[in-house]
Protein backbone atom coordinates (compact mmCIF):
# COMPACT_ATOMS: atom_id res chain seq x y z
CA UNK A 1 0.00 0.00 0.00
CA UNK A 2 1.41 3.07 -0.56
CA UNK A 3 2.68 6.27 1.60
CA UNK A 4 0.87 9.24 2.15
CA UNK A 5 2.27 11.48 0.63
CA UNK A 6 3.67 14.34 2.70
CA UNK A 7 1.24 17.88 2.93
CA UNK A 8 2.41 20.53 0.62
CA UNK A 9 0.97 22.47 2.96
CA UNK A 10 3.68 22.06 5.32
CA UNK A 11 6.54 23.80 5.78
CA UNK A 12 8.77 22.65 2.63
CA UNK A 13 12.37 21.87 5.30
CA UNK A 14 9.54 19.93 7.14
CA UNK A 15 7.83 18.41 4.52
CA UNK A 16 11.88 17.25 2.90
CA UNK A 17 11.92 15.81 6.33
CA UNK A 18 8.71 13.51 6.57
CA UNK A 19 9.54 12.84 2.42
CA UNK A 20 13.39 11.34 3.83
CA UNK A 21 12.28 9.27 6.53
CA UNK A 22 9.10 7.60 4.48
CA UNK A 23 12.00 6.72 1.81
CA UNK A 24 13.77 4.85 4.76
CA UNK A 25 11.05 3.94 6.62
CA UNK A 26 9.51 0.19 6.23
CA UNK A 27 7.36 0.00 2.88
CA UNK A 28 10.11 2.46 1.69
CA UNK A 29 12.10 2.20 -0.80
CA UNK A 30 15.09 -0.61 -1.12
CA UNK A 31 17.59 1.50 -2.69
CA UNK A 32 17.62 4.15 0.22
CA UNK A 33 17.08 2.40 2.92
CA UNK A 34 20.90 0.48 2.23
CA UNK A 35 22.14 3.74 1.77
CA UNK A 36 25.10 4.29 4.83
CA UNK A 37 26.92 7.63 5.15
CA UNK A 38 30.20 6.03 3.78
CA UNK A 39 28.00 5.30 0.50
CA UNK A 40 26.54 8.38 0.49
CA UNK A 41 30.16 10.53 0.15
CA UNK A 42 30.58 9.88 -4.00
CA UNK A 43 27.39 11.41 -4.18
CA UNK A 44 27.52 14.16 -2.25
CA UNK A 45 30.97 15.36 -3.96
CA UNK A 46 28.95 14.90 -7.38
CA UNK A 47 25.84 16.65 -6.54
CA UNK A 48 28.40 19.72 -5.24
CA UNK A 49 30.41 19.53 -8.15
CA UNK A 50 27.09 19.55 -10.47
CA UNK A 51 26.08 23.04 -8.11
CA UNK A 52 29.19 24.54 -9.26
CA UNK A 53 28.44 23.89 -12.73
CA UNK A 54 24.75 25.32 -12.63
CA UNK A 55 26.20 28.28 -11.27
CA UNK A 56 28.84 28.66 -13.93
CA UNK A 57 26.14 28.24 -16.11
CA UNK A 58 23.60 31.02 -14.86
CA UNK A 59 20.62 29.08 -15.65
CA UNK A 60 18.54 29.98 -12.59
CA UNK A 61 16.13 26.88 -12.64
CA UNK A 62 18.81 24.50 -13.29
CA UNK A 63 20.54 26.35 -10.40
CA UNK A 64 17.25 25.82 -8.01
CA UNK A 65 17.24 21.81 -9.25
CA UNK A 66 20.79 21.22 -8.44
CA UNK A 67 20.87 22.75 -4.82
CA UNK A 68 18.01 20.84 -4.50
CA UNK A 69 19.82 17.59 -4.91
CA UNK A 70 22.61 19.23 -2.49
CA UNK A 71 19.97 19.99 -0.01
CA UNK A 72 18.80 16.38 0.33
CA UNK A 73 22.13 15.28 0.96
CA UNK A 74 22.31 16.60 4.73
CA UNK A 75 18.53 15.35 5.24
CA UNK A 76 19.75 11.66 4.37
CA UNK A 77 22.63 11.68 6.47
CA UNK A 78 20.48 13.16 8.97
CA UNK A 79 17.49 10.47 8.95
CA UNK A 80 20.45 7.62 8.67
CA UNK A 81 21.64 9.42 12.02
CA UNK A 82 18.10 9.41 13.35
CA UNK A 83 17.16 6.31 13.46
CA UNK A 84 20.25 5.35 16.10
CA UNK A 85 19.73 8.16 18.16
CA UNK A 86 22.87 10.18 17.38
CA UNK A 87 21.46 12.94 15.91
CA UNK A 88 18.80 14.60 13.41
CA UNK A 89 18.31 17.80 11.20
CA UNK A 90 17.62 19.69 13.88
CA UNK A 91 20.62 18.90 15.39
CA UNK A 92 22.69 19.84 12.24
CA UNK A 93 20.76 23.17 11.67
CA UNK A 94 21.09 24.15 15.43
CA UNK A 95 25.10 23.16 15.40
CA UNK A 96 25.74 25.94 12.12
CA UNK A 97 23.57 28.29 13.70
CA UNK A 98 25.89 28.76 17.44
CA UNK A 99 28.63 28.33 14.66
CA UNK A 100 27.38 31.58 12.51
CA UNK A 101 26.52 33.30 15.61
CA UNK A 102 29.62 32.44 17.37
CA UNK A 103 31.82 33.07 14.20
CA UNK A 104 30.45 36.65 13.60
CA UNK A 105 30.92 38.78 16.45
CA UNK A 106 31.40 42.02 14.50
CA UNK A 107 27.11 40.97 13.73
CA UNK A 108 25.92 39.68 16.39
CA UNK A 109 28.60 41.20 19.44
CA UNK A 110 30.85 44.47 19.62
CA UNK A 111 33.45 43.17 17.42
CA UNK A 112 34.72 45.08 14.90
CA UNK A 113 35.39 43.87 10.66
CA UNK A 114 34.94 45.81 8.54
CA UNK A 115 36.38 44.20 5.31
CA UNK A 116 36.30 40.65 4.17
CA UNK A 117 39.43 40.05 4.93
CA UNK A 118 39.43 41.20 8.33
CA UNK A 119 36.36 39.23 8.45
CA UNK A 120 38.41 35.94 7.51
CA UNK A 121 41.35 36.54 10.31
CA UNK A 122 38.84 36.67 12.84
CA UNK A 123 37.21 33.48 11.61
CA UNK A 124 40.01 31.68 11.85
CA UNK A 125 41.24 33.03 15.22
CA UNK A 126 37.64 32.40 16.58
CA UNK A 127 38.22 28.55 15.00
CA UNK A 128 41.52 28.02 16.58
CA UNK A 129 40.32 29.34 19.89
CA UNK A 130 37.28 27.31 19.29
CA UNK A 131 40.23 23.78 19.35
CA UNK A 132 42.38 25.09 21.92
CA UNK A 133 39.26 25.12 24.14
CA UNK A 134 38.51 21.77 23.21
CA UNK A 135 41.99 20.40 23.64
CA UNK A 136 42.74 19.99 20.26
CA UNK A 137 45.98 22.82 20.99
CA UNK A 138 49.36 20.84 19.70
CA UNK A 139 51.13 22.26 22.66
CA UNK A 140 48.64 21.23 24.88
CA UNK A 141 47.28 18.21 23.70
CA UNK A 142 50.68 17.06 21.87
CA UNK A 143 48.44 15.45 18.82
CA UNK A 144 48.23 15.22 15.62
CA UNK A 145 44.70 17.18 15.35
CA UNK A 146 45.75 19.84 17.12
CA UNK A 147 48.29 20.98 14.36
CA UNK A 148 47.63 23.85 12.14
CA UNK A 149 48.06 21.60 9.11
CA UNK A 150 47.00 18.61 9.85
CA UNK A 151 46.08 16.63 7.02
CA UNK A 152 47.20 16.71 2.90
CA UNK A 153 43.52 16.31 2.31
CA UNK A 154 40.16 16.46 3.45
CA UNK A 155 38.40 14.51 0.98
CA UNK A 156 38.50 17.68 -1.42
CA UNK A 157 39.85 17.52 -5.13
CA UNK A 158 43.78 18.23 -4.88
CA UNK A 159 43.94 21.66 -6.66
CA UNK A 160 41.54 23.17 -4.08
CA UNK A 161 43.34 21.09 -0.87
CA UNK A 162 46.93 22.86 -2.29
CA UNK A 163 44.86 26.17 -2.20
CA UNK A 164 43.72 25.81 1.55
CA UNK A 165 47.33 24.58 2.85
CA UNK A 166 49.07 27.43 1.36
CA UNK A 167 46.18 29.69 2.74
CA UNK A 168 46.69 28.09 6.49
CA UNK A 169 50.56 28.26 6.11
CA UNK A 170 50.18 31.94 5.17
CA UNK A 171 47.92 32.43 7.73
CA UNK A 172 51.24 32.45 10.18
CA UNK A 173 53.60 34.14 8.13
CA UNK A 174 54.98 31.38 5.95
CA UNK A 175 54.17 32.77 2.53
CA UNK A 176 56.17 34.97 0.18
CA UNK A 177 56.41 38.74 0.52
CA UNK A 178 55.32 38.95 -3.31
CA UNK A 179 54.14 37.69 -6.98
CA UNK A 180 57.68 38.14 -7.62
CA UNK A 181 59.12 35.32 -5.91
CA UNK A 182 56.07 33.06 -6.42
CA UNK A 183 56.36 33.34 -10.29
CA UNK A 184 60.22 32.66 -9.73
CA UNK A 185 59.18 29.05 -8.00
CA UNK A 186 57.28 28.12 -11.04
CA UNK A 187 60.44 28.37 -13.07
CA UNK A 188 62.28 26.60 -10.96
CA UNK A 189 60.18 23.82 -10.67
CA UNK A 190 59.86 23.74 -14.51
CA UNK A 191 63.61 23.51 -14.71
CA UNK A 192 63.62 20.86 -12.40
CA UNK A 193 60.94 18.87 -14.69
CA UNK A 194 63.33 19.32 -17.45
CA UNK A 195 65.70 18.28 -15.86
CA UNK A 196 64.41 14.98 -14.26
CA UNK A 197 62.60 13.88 -17.67
CA UNK A 198 66.24 13.98 -19.28
CA UNK A 199 66.67 10.94 -16.70
CA UNK A 200 63.74 8.73 -17.32
CA UNK A 201 63.22 8.03 -13.49
CA UNK A 202 58.98 8.19 -13.74
CA UNK A 203 58.44 8.25 -9.78
CA UNK A 204 60.86 11.31 -9.94
CA UNK A 205 59.13 13.05 -13.08
CA UNK A 206 55.88 12.37 -10.98
CA UNK A 207 57.06 14.00 -8.51
CA UNK A 208 58.92 17.25 -10.09
CA UNK A 209 55.24 17.06 -11.94
CA UNK A 210 53.47 17.19 -8.47
CA UNK A 211 55.90 20.13 -6.76
CA UNK A 212 55.19 22.05 -10.10
CA UNK A 213 51.49 21.80 -10.03
CA UNK A 214 51.72 23.20 -6.01
CA UNK A 215 53.75 25.91 -7.03
CA UNK A 216 51.05 26.81 -9.76
CA UNK A 217 48.20 26.82 -7.27
CA UNK A 218 50.45 28.99 -5.20
CA UNK A 219 50.89 31.33 -7.94
CA UNK A 220 46.94 31.47 -8.67
CA UNK A 221 46.60 31.94 -4.96
CA UNK A 222 48.67 35.14 -4.60
CA UNK A 223 46.99 36.76 -7.32
CA UNK A 224 44.11 36.58 -6.18
CA UNK A 225 42.14 33.61 -8.01
CA UNK A 226 41.21 29.96 -7.23
CA UNK A 227 43.14 27.37 -9.27
CA UNK A 228 40.45 24.83 -9.24
CA UNK A 229 38.24 27.45 -11.30
CA UNK A 230 41.06 28.60 -13.32
CA UNK A 231 41.61 25.20 -14.91
CA UNK A 232 37.64 24.33 -15.01
CA UNK A 233 37.47 27.34 -17.61
CA UNK A 234 41.02 26.27 -19.28
CA UNK A 235 38.73 22.88 -19.89
CA UNK A 236 36.04 24.66 -21.06
CA UNK A 237 38.39 27.21 -23.72
CA UNK A 238 40.15 23.82 -24.91
CA UNK A 239 36.81 21.90 -25.31
CA UNK A 240 35.13 24.89 -27.05
CA UNK A 241 38.07 25.08 -29.11
CA UNK A 242 38.60 21.32 -30.09
CA UNK A 243 34.63 21.37 -31.26
CA UNK A 244 35.14 24.14 -33.40
CA UNK A 245 37.99 22.48 -34.98
CA UNK A 246 36.23 19.37 -35.28
CA UNK A 247 33.53 21.40 -37.09
CA UNK A 248 36.10 23.08 -39.89
CA UNK A 249 37.19 19.51 -40.33
CA UNK A 250 34.04 18.30 -41.29
CA UNK A 251 32.94 21.31 -43.32
CA UNK A 252 35.96 20.00 -45.23
CA UNK A 253 34.60 16.79 -45.86
CA UNK A 254 36.76 14.96 -43.44
CA UNK A 255 36.54 13.58 -40.20
CA UNK A 256 39.00 13.27 -36.94
CA UNK A 257 41.61 11.01 -37.50
CA UNK A 258 41.74 11.51 -40.49
CA UNK A 259 43.95 14.45 -40.78
CA UNK A 260 47.69 15.02 -40.12
CA UNK A 261 48.66 17.04 -37.09
CA UNK A 262 49.87 19.85 -38.99
CA UNK A 263 45.91 20.38 -40.30
CA UNK A 264 44.60 20.24 -37.19
CA UNK A 265 47.19 22.58 -35.52
CA UNK A 266 46.12 25.10 -38.65
CA UNK A 267 42.65 24.98 -37.73
CA UNK A 268 43.37 25.16 -34.34
CA UNK A 269 45.26 28.52 -35.24
CA UNK A 270 42.11 29.75 -37.13
CA UNK A 271 39.86 28.85 -34.20
CA UNK A 272 42.25 30.49 -31.27
CA UNK A 273 42.87 34.05 -34.27
CA UNK A 274 38.90 34.33 -34.62
CA UNK A 275 38.53 34.39 -31.02
CA UNK A 276 41.05 36.81 -30.41
CA UNK A 277 42.05 35.20 -27.72
CA UNK A 278 45.28 33.45 -25.57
Amino acid sequence: MPHEIPSSDLPPLERLRRIMHLLRAPGGCPWDAEQTHESLVRHLLEEAYEVAAAVRGGDRDELVDELGDLLLQPFFHAEIASESGRFDIGDVANAICEKLIRRHPHVFGEATAETPEAVLTQWDAIKAGEKAAAGLDPVRSGTQEGYLIRKANEGQPALLAAAKIQRKAASVGFDWPDLAPVLEKVREEVDEVAAVLATGDGPKIAEEIGDLLFAVVNLARRSGHEAEVLLDAANRKFVRRFQAVEDEIRAGGKRMGEVSLAEMDAAWDRVKAAEGGA
